[in-house]
């Protein structure tokens, strides 16, 4: 699967401003690494759609979406989450949901990876 590499400014200042401040309409999901087992932080932004709230990967095959395929149980800033991957074929209304929340820095990686396959999404049931 496809992976958009995030530029240095994104991954060691965008990101922690992001999650410091909840800019551009951030939580900070935190997932626990595969190999180390250390807690990693990321900020996602999270679409709601039909009362379920889901995480959408807009770079592809991200190293939060491998840590939480090998461990589903998941944080959004403090409250706990059990994720489970959507099939490709219903992730449509939920990427429709995501974008405009994400605003236009994610249209270049839609670009990029056009295809719902190219974009995890996961539904996240309180736990």
């Amino acid at each position: 699967m496809a992976y958009i590499k995030p530029p240095w400014f994104v991954r060691k200042i965008f990101n922690r401003v992001a999650m410091a401040t909840g800019l551009g309409n951030s939580v900070t999901l935190t997932v626990t690494k595969r190999v180390s087992k250390q807690p990693q932080h990321i900020p996602v932004v999270v679409p709601e759609v039909g009362g379920v709230k889901y995480l959408v990967s807009t770079r592809g095959e991200a190293e939060w979406v491998k840590n939480v395929r090998a461990d589903p149980k998941v944080k959004l800033d403090d409250a706990s989450y059990v994720a489970t991957e959507v099939p490709v074929a219903e992730r449509g209304p939920i990427i429709a949901a995501y974008r405009p929340l994400a605003g236009k820095v994610v249209e270049g990686y839609w670009k990029q990876l056009p295809a719902d396959e190219d974009h995890p999404t996961f539904a996240l049931a309180p736990g």
